[in-house]
């Protein structure tokens, strides 16, 4: 095939993982990273661009191609404040969606997070929820959203609090059955694999993947 992937948040963990899966698959002849510092990963096929992510124009200079995959994301604890946060985990992903529909990328795939709900009293969760909410208004062919429980893989950075859950998701991880499977800890290379897997099928709608669904998918 002789697709082109754009991919936002391909510098983070899962992104990293997803741009290598994509560069792996022949069904994408091209993959573009939007990226706000020069990314030196220079690979048949792999387009590296400089974006100020809060300029329409350079963002709409870049989104080009098939399918928008969403990776991107940040921590309240990295960002510093509820605004910064939003900033980075609200306004990004919707300004890239609006200019991608504009564009008529017909698919846009989105890491959100387990429990996501626009009504939520947790901030994080009320955020994802109504980034979902809102993309989901955008009028794409194809919306795929991925809510991953914990993500397992190691980080550079230091995060006490996720490093706790992820030691109570593993030492609990077989007891997570039924409607408790979607918690158990998953890894981002998986996450990255179902994403690939999806975009493939391109199956029109709004599609959303618990942490179960996405395991299966991208084994």
């Amino acid at each position: 095939m002789n697709k082109t992937a754009v991919v936002i948040g391909a510098t983070g963990l899962t992104g990293t993982h997803l741009v290598a899966a994509l560069l792996h698959d022949d069904y994408f002849s091209k993959v573009k990273v939007l990226v706000r510092n020069p990314w030196v990963h220079p690979r048949p096929g792999l387009e590296s661009i400089i974006v100020d992510f809060e300029d329409e124009e350079s963002l709409a200079a870049a989104i080009q191609g098939d399918v928008l995959f969403c990776c991107i994301g940040t921590t309240i604890r990295k960002a510093g404040t509820q605004e910064r946060f939003r900033e980075v985990d609200y306004d990004i992903p919707v300004r890239c969606a609006r200019i991608a529909h504009r564009h008529h990328i017909p698919q846009f795939l989105m890491i959100s997070s387990i429990g996501a709900n626009p009504s939520s009293r947790n901030f994080y969760l009320r955020t994802k929820g109504q980034v979902e909410e809102t993309v989901l208004k955008t009028g794409f062919d194809g919306v795929y959203i991925f809510r991953p429980s914990i993500i397992v893989d190691q980080r550079n950075e230091s995060r006490w609090k996720e490093a706790a859950g992820k030691y109570l998701i593993q030492l609990f991880y077989f007891l997570l059955q039924g409607r408790w499977k979607k918690y158990r800890g998953i890894k981002a290379a998986t996450i990255a694999n179902a994403m690939v897997r999806v975009a493939k099928q391109f199956d029109p709608g709004v599609h959303i993947f618990e942490s179960d669904a996405i395991q299966n998918l991208g084994i």
